[in-house]
């Protein structure tokens, strides 16, 4: 164990102890950081600027900006101090809240694309009543749903880690995962397991939701040109960004649960790195330049503010 000032701390293994390249890391990490955070703030301050952004659709994507910039920051600040630091380290409370809030990133991201499947699949297959459905008060209750419930599962995951005796403090991870952390226990965690699956078998649900939806999505769409053109400019942004997501997430919690040997580190580092660093970034760029009205709007809107700001 490693106790620095009296407080149980843990090591986080996932950097080696080499400083080469270091400089490099942090110089690419903090300019990915900050341009992270500067597409994701611009566009959630075009679409609450613009009202004729304010569509469920755009204000679901606003609701994946917000969120990217929580997992982002909740990733980047830690690992870019641990670059210059020779001591990689968290102290227990500090490890818990990152947990706290990746975990929360995670769950809402996923809760947050499947709520726009749905708003996709009234568009697309009830275009006549999507605006007699997709009202601003059932937009506004799925939007609250989408937080209410990442936090409620975070908090209960969070609860149940937080009460076990720890005989380890050595984190192969960049940064505090929950399972990382539960395999140090050398108490019971039959209770953490079955609300792992607990877990599972929700998302496992809001999944086969996705693909149902989307199954009649094609469908609808294959009947008429205008609808293939509004599954193209609005479908497809959302299964990249579903799909990325997803698919670098389970292998992560697979390597989690499951990969062994420090043969795997390098790829549940990237894997690690990947779902956190890229759909903040990736999410921006490919709704800001895939959907039209969006770049229109944005384009729009800031070229009259600094045509004001050259007239000042």
């Amino acid at each position: 164990m490693e106790n620095f000032s009296g407080e149980f701390m843990f090591v986080l293994r996932g950097l080696n102890d080499s400083r080469t390249n270091k400089h490099i890391y942090f110089a690419f990490g903090l300019v990915v950081y900050i341009v992270t955070l500067f597409v994701n703030l611009t566009l959630i301050i075009t679409i609450i600027l613009e009202k004729t952004l304010h569509e469920p659709m755009y204000l679901f994507i606003c609701n994946l900006y917000v969120n990217g910039i929580c997992g982002a920051s909740a990733f980047y600040p830690k690992i870019l101090a641990d670059l210059f630091s020779d001591s990689h380290v968290i102290s227990y409370t500090g490890c818990l809240l990152q947990i706290y809030i990746i975990y929360c990133y995670i769950f809402c991201e996923f809760t947050c694309l499947t709520a726009m499947a749905y708003d996709r699949y009234v568009a697309i297959c009830k275009p006549l009543e999507y605006h007699n459905i997709m009202t601003h008060q059932k937009v506004v209750n799925l939007l609250v749903f989408t937080w209410l419930f990442s936090i409620l599962e975070t908090s209960v995951g969070t609860a149940l880690t937080s009460q076990l005796r720890l005989c380890g403090n050595d984190i192969d991870k960049l940064y505090c995962f929950n399972w990382d952390v539960v395999k140090l226990s050398c108490t019971d965690v039959t209770v953490n397991n079955v609300y792992g699956y607990i877990l599972l078998f929700s998302h496992v649900f809001q999944a086969v939701f996705i693909i149902i939806s989307y199954i009649h999505i094609v469908r609808a769409s294959m009947k008429s040109k205008t609808e293939r053109v509004k599954f193209m400019q609005t479908c497809i942004p959302h299964l990249i960004t579903l799909m990325n997501f997803t698919i670098s997430m389970v292998f992560d919690v697979l390597c989690a649960r499951y990969g062994k040997g420090q043969e795997l580190q390098a790829l549940r580092n990237i894997l690690g790195i990947e779902f956190l660093v890229v759909p903040p970034l990736l999410n921006p760029i490919i709704y800001g330049l895939k959907m039209t009205q969006i770049r229109q709007r944005f384009v729009k809107l800031y070229s009259h503010k600094l045509k004001a700001l050259q007239q000042s």
